[in-house]
This record gives structure tokens, C-alpha cells and sequence, in this order.
């Protein structure tokens, strides 16, 4: 699967990138919006790209050598603290893309897919935390169903819940696929399955809750900011469901650091989505440090 950055004309435009300016990729992923940063900042530039998943860096190390990337192995919340360990005091943008990539989805032995056949696991980092399918087997029903509901707005999660724990019962649910059966016989049939799987909501909640995704958003939103300099450096956060774009737009408006840039969020362009439909529910909201 072939990985393609999500608007990434409106990003470059966006953070004002220029030569010979230290940019932050905080969610290095696939590469696609590191190797362009860096391919603007030129040799006189330095981009720093961090991810959680060491797969992702072990992979960027291969795929862009001999740009002017650092490459990190650390969550984004833990930018001040990367900062420091290279001696970088302020930077002229970050950005934060807080969606999976496509190597991510591809790897059947992340579980991220609907239909992988390997183990139902939903972490960045394999060597942190637990796997989903620990989540799945044992909490309480009315705790799972309060993470589909919560992280998922998913509406069915009471029944998709209890459809989990019937099956749970006999025998444990291990696979992505396994679950996927599960949740799409447990939701009714209506027009939001002709546009998106039944299974996603669920299994945006289980990522969620297994990463501890949101908490990692609100942590580095507080701690970014006083990182960037002071007058121009921007910020820009792409987010792909209501809740981390409701943590980004309160975040972005209520500190006094910065200034919007974006009062709306920026969408992908019909162009973009007819060749990147997963990128339809991509929003880029931008900021500046006042």
C-alpha cells in the first residue's frame, strides 16, 4: 500500500515553510510530509521527525536518508524534552498528523485493518501498554461499552458490547477480522455502512483507548506552544474524527500563546478525496505563537 500525505499543499502553504527553517513532524508515519518538509527546508533546514511506532522510524531511516532529517523514536507530547536532548531551543512549525498510515494499516500484525487475520493488537508502540485484545476479552461489558461509546461515538455500543461478550464467553476474540464480524452483525444496516465499515467507530475507540491517543493531543497542545518562536512559528494539527478536532479547535482558541489562523478547519479538496478517499475526513486547523 503505497502511503499519500494528507493535504499536503495546505500544509506546506499553511506552516509557511521556507529555507533553512527547523521544522517538527511529530507524527512521522509513512514519511510523505517529512520528506517534503525537508526537501523545502533544504540543507540549510533541519526537520525533526519523531513517532511512537519504531517501525515507522526503522522504516524513514531506508526510505529518507541523505535528507536533513533527525529521526526520534518518542511520543509528541514529549517535544520539549526531544527539543532539549538536541540542544534546539525554539522551532519555526510543527505539525501534527494525528491519523494511521498506510504501512500502519498494512501490517497484518498490527491489527489495525478490518480484515487482517493477526493478532487484534491497535498500539503505536507494540512494547507499550496492552493490546486491544486484552481490552476486548476482559472488561465489563458495561466498560466496553462506555469506550465504544466514548472514544467511538458509537451509538450501537451497548448492543456491540454485548454482542462481543457473548462470543468472548466460549472463546477469546484475538483477530481484527474476528471482531470486525462481530461488530458488523451487531450494528443495523443503515446509510452511514454504504459510506464508511460498521466496525470503525469501534475500532477508532479501542486505538483510542489502547494509545491513549487524546490524552497525548491535550498534553502536547499545553507543552508545543511555548516552543515555537515567538511572532511567526506555527502549528498545524490534522485530525480525522469530531473528538480530536474539538480538542484542537478549543485549544487553539482558548490559549493566549496563539493566534487561529484557520477559523475553519481546511478540508481536502474533491481532487484529493477521488484519489485519497481515506482522506475525506481530514481536517488541518492552523495557529500561530503570538
Amino acid at each position: 500500500m503505497f502511503h499519500i500525505p494528507v493535504l499536503l499543499s495546505e500544509v506546506i502553504q499553511e506552516l509557511e515553510v521556507r529555507t533553512g527553517q527547523t521544522i517538527v513532524d511529530g507524527t512521522l508515519g509513512g514519511g510523505g510530509h517529512t520528506r517534503r518538509l525537508a526537501e523545502l527546508v533544504g540543507d540549510t533546514g533541519h526537520v525533526i521527525a519523531m513517532d511512537r511506532d519504531p517501525q515507522a522510524t526503522a522504516h524513514a531511516e531506508r526510505e529518507l536518508a541523505g535528507l536533513p532529517i533527525t529521526l526520534v523514536e518518542a511520543n509528541f507530547a514529549e517535544l520539549p524534552e526531544v527539543l532539549d536532548q538536541l540542544q534546539i531551543a525554539n522551532v519555526d512549525g510543527v505539525l501534527l498528523d494525528l491519523g494511521l498510515s498506510s504501512d500502519q494499516l498494512a501490517d497484518p500484525s498490527r491489527g489495525f485493518s478490518f480484515n487482517s487475520d493477526g493478532p487484534l493488537d491497535l498500539r503505536f508502540n507494540p512494547s507499550e501498554g496492552e493490546p486491544a485484545s486484552r481490552l476486548v476479552n476482559k472488561c465489563r461489558v458495561d466498560q466496553l461499552a462506555d469506550i465504544i461509546f466514548q472514544f467511538g461515538e458509537e451509538r450501537h455500543s451497548r448492543a456491540i458490547a454485548r454482542a462481543i461478550e457473548r462470543v468472548r464467553r466460549s472463546s477469546p476474540i484475538r483477530t481484527a477480522s474476528e471482531l470486525a464480524r462481530i461488530v458488523s452483525r451487531a450494528v443495523p444496516t443503515s446509510a452511514d455502512a454504504r459510506r464508511i465499515h460498521p466496525a470503525t467507530r469501534t475500532f477508532q475507540a479501542l486505538r483510542i483507548a489502547v494509545n491513549d491517543e487524546l490524552k497525548s493531543v491535550e498534553i502536547a497542545l499545553r507543552r508545543i506552544p511555548d516552543r515555537l518562536q515567538p511572532g511567526n512559528g506555527r502549528l498545524g494539527v490534522i485530525s480525522f474524527h469530531s473528538l480530536e478536532d474539538r480538542i484542537v479547535k478549543n485549544s487553539f482558541r482558548e490559549d493566549p500563546r496563539l493566534e487561529v489562523i484557520s477559523r475553519k478547519p481546511i478540508r481536502p479538496s474533491e481532487n484529493e478525496v477521488q484519489n485519497n478517499p481515506r482522506s475525506r475526513s481530514a481536517r488541518l486547523r492552523i495557529a500561530k505563537r503570538v
